[in-house]
């Protein structure tokens, strides 16, 4: 009775019940309170139990804001703000004197309701927008939004625009206006003109029904495209240039002039061909300071495809012109480019030629056509450079290549020379392409040991069978997932003495099978299978020597799996 009595004496009575009254059992309930003001202790409702010995607990989004007497008084300390959080989900359940819950737990929502505590705010500080001169009035010149915090839809944040100042007030002043709910910022009088006035400056508020704010609003007026470019001259000749020119190289300057206002749309200048499709061999560029036109060599020029070019130039404004007024004689140019002969190496059908084939082609094999052809319509002679192996021979004529010697992949798995192709003209000008050959694989070299197993000795008197470690290769190319070698003894006199044992595809053990036997040098054989296509075989032997000497004796799983010979006593 104490402790609640000096909560009562803290705390302002008032309730918020959603049913209207101030206390009640628990149940879930939904309060409303106005966000803004500092309270100290402001109580929301008061939650009672049949129960005796009770407290209430408080859990969720209480925020440090929220609290819950043991006895049931739901309360708030703080400022509530809408805008940082607009409800609160609470729970709150019942506990008895041993702390275990008897009730709840229930939801509790408390919604904050919106004040007018927000000012307006614009998206910038300041604002450009554009008129062109001669526009008519109620063109639109820009959208200037603004937004308000307080709660949407409702009259805390329904916003008006207004003008409230224009400098300067030349002509007139209200030159410019503003629908109040849109923002949308129009002109209002008359057409303005940029030699005039380029330049309006306005203050334009915003408001709630608390608050104002301004923004400084910029308009400049743009020139309008009523001047057409001019040439200084309509006709720029001829000029003649060898078909061999670097490209990018400029071979006439040209200059047409426009009256608009200076580095503007309407006034840069464009220059285009307007009578042919070139092929992209003739590109111009305008300097955008002076607006100049270079015209330069944009692809290799061709005489015998095209020796004149007749060219037809226009000047134009990458902004469009005003309503009546047209491009007329005065923007076209003329000018005639004609291309003088060179004589030109040969020129290769393809950048590189490349040809495959097994490595045991018959000799006069034909490889690849190697083509050229000269510009001039010369004829062409072929020759080879780099056929260090002499594997190949060109017929001069015809640019056929064909094998001459037995070829080896072993040997040089990629083979590249150089074609040379020769005018017959008096000038012999030449021109070289590479010519790549692969040699596929074809089983051709039979299966070997990777090393000379020698010096190997057992001790005599043998107290158990030794074994010996052997790895074979093939200088083939191998298989993808490693090599399938096959082993097996030489003949079958060795079986009763000798075993051979596979352990992978490359790799055989061969073993002793008993202990008896004379002081004298053996000489076991081994056939290797290469398993190709067609299968090669090889008969590979090696001498082992029984040798009395000091006994040492290696057990079987003291034997090395490595691809190396091993001395065995």
């Amino acid at each position: 009775f104490i402790v609640q009595f000096y909560l009562y004496s803290k705390i302002t009575m008032s309730g918020y019940g959603q049913d209207g009254g101030f206390s009640g059992p628990l149940k879930p309930m939904t309060f409303s309170i106005f966000e803004g003001e500092e309270k100290s202790n402001q109580i929301i409702f008061q939650f009672k139990s049949d129960a005796p010995n009770v407290k209430f607990q408080l859990s969720g989004e209480t925020d440090d804001t929220f609290y819950i007497h043991p006895d049931g008084i739901l309360y708030y300390s703080g400022i509530l703000d809408r805008e940082k959080k607009a409800v609160h989900k609470l729970q709150v359940k019942v506990l008895d004197a041993g702390g275990r819950r008897i009730e709840g737990p229930v939801p509790i929502t408390i919604e904050i309701k919106d004040i007018n505590d927000n000012r307006p705010i614009f998206l910038q500080k300041n604002y450009n927008g554009s008129v062109r001169q001669g526009s008519r009035p109620g063109s639109n010149i820009g959208v200037f939004y603004a937004y308000d915090m307080d709660q949407n839809g409702t009259l805390n944040s329904f916003l008006q625009y207004k003008i409230v100042d224009q400098s300067p007030l030349f002509p007139s002043n209200d030159l410019f206006l503003i629908q109040p709910v849109d923002g949308i910022i129009q002109l209002a009088k008359t057409s303005l003109r940029k030699q005039d006035t380029p330049q309006y400056h306005l203050k334009v508020q915003v408001s709630d029904r608390a608050f104002t704010t301004i923004c400084d609003v910029t308009i400049n007026v743009i020139d309008i495209n009523d001047q057409i470019p001019i040439f200084e001259k309509n006709d720029y000749g001829n000029l003649t240039i060898d078909e061999n020119i670097a490209v990018g190289t400029t071979i006439l300057t040209i200059q047409a002039t426009d009256a608009d206002e200076p580095f503007t749309g309407s006034s840069k200048i464009l220059y285009t061909f307007t009578n042919e499709d070139f092929d992209g061999k003739l590109v111009i560029d305008t300097d955008p300071i002076t607006n100049a036109g270079y015209v330069k060599i944009n692809k290799p020029l061709d005489f015998e495809k095209m020796p004149v070019y007749n060219l037809i130039i226009k000047a134009e404004n990458p902004e469009p012109l005003v309503q009546n007024v047209r491009y007329n004689e005065s923007s076209y140019a003329k000018f005639i480019l004609m291309v003088s002969d060179v004589n030109e190496a040969p020129v290769f059908s393809q950048a590189l030629y490349q040809a495959q084939i097994s490595e045991n082609a018959e000799i006069n094999t034909k490889l690849i056509t190697i083509n050229a052809t000269d510009p001039e319509g010369e004829a062409i002679s072929y020759s080879l450079s780099g056929d260090t192996r002499g594997w190949l021979r060109i017929d001069g004529v015809t640019g056929e290549i064909f094998t001459m010697r037995s070829l080896d992949r072993e040997t040089e798995k990629y083979y590249q020379v150089k074609v040379i192709a020769t005018e017959k003209g008096g000038s012999h000008l030449t021109s070289s392409v590479y010519f790549h050959l692969a040699l596929l694989d074809v089983n051709d070299n039979p299966p070997r040991l990777v090393k000379d197993y020698t010096g190997l000795f057992f001790c005599y008197p043998l107290s158990k069978p030794g074994s010996l470690i052997i790895e074979a290769t093939d200088d083939d190319q191998q298989p993808a997932w490693g090599p399938r070698f096959d082993f097996s003894l030489g003949n079958t006199k060795l079986q009763n003495d000798w075993e051979i044992s596979k352990i992978n595809g490359s790799h055989a053990k061969v073993s002793i099978k008993h202990t008896n036997f004379e002081e004298k040098v053996y000489e076991v054989s081994v056939k290797i299978n290469d398993g190709g296509k067609p299968p090669l075989e090889n008969t590979v032997s090696f001498p082992g020597k029984l040798y009395l000497s000091h006994i040492y004796i290696l057990e079987e799983d003291e034997l090395s799996d490595q691809n190396h010979a091993m001395n065995i006593f």
